[in-house]
């Protein structure tokens, strides 16, 4: 079984070296009055002070000397805030599967059902025509766009009219001689 720490005599009269020590990091106003000293080890311990410092009510300032052993000088180890009786604290923390609501579960549960039923009657949704431009469409309504039915299509070259009504005459086609493939050039290979 461990044994109690006791309270070192000279860290405990050390009570002007903490405040100083806190009057030095800190606005003079917020220390205030200074409440106890509690043993953490053998010649270790901690003063603490009222924190008058604004937000932090119930709050206090505590400041941990020690010395070394048959030495005569405490040494400042750390210097903080801690929550006091009745000081403002985050709440304790709880596990997202406590903290969910029943009428979150459910709603959970129903978006899962309906994604299993959209799946189960094959996952295909009725389908929707694209949608026209308003230009697309003006120029179906009108026939002046390409393709429409209104459009003529381009006349072949053997039917093409000049200005004055008369038929152009047909492009010249290149005929090749009868009998003959196509022309193949000249140069044979020597046969040795």
């Amino acid at each position: 079984m461990a044994r109690a720490p006791k309270v070192d005599a000279l860290l405990s009269a050390e009570t002007d070296l903490a405040r100083m020590t806190l009057s030095a990091t800190v606005e003079p106003g917020w220390v205030g009055e200074y409440l106890g000293v509690a043993a953490d080890d053998d010649r270790v311990l901690t003063h603490r002070f009222e924190a008058r410092l604004p937000g932090y009510a119930g709050w206090n300032w505590y400041v941990t000397l020690a010395r070394v052993p048959r030495g005569k000088v405490a040494t400042v180890c750390e210097t903080g805030l801690l929550p006091g009786e009745g000081a403002i604290v985050a709440p304790a923390w709880v596990p997202w599967a406590d903290r969910v609501r029943p009428e979150e579960l459910q709603a959970q549960r129903e978006a899962e059902a309906a994604e299993a039923a959209g799946q189960e009657s094959g996952g295909k949704e009725p389908e929707q025509k694209p949608e026209q431009s308003d230009g697309a469409a003006a120029s179906a309504a009108t026939g002046t766009g390409k393709g429409s039915a209104a459009e003529p299509a381009q006349a072949p070259a053997d039917e093409q009219h000049d200005g004055d009504g008369e038929e152009a005459p047909a492009a010249e086609q290149t005929q090749q001689p009868a009998g003959r493939g196509p022309q193949r050039s000249r140069s044979r290979r020597r046969r040795r």
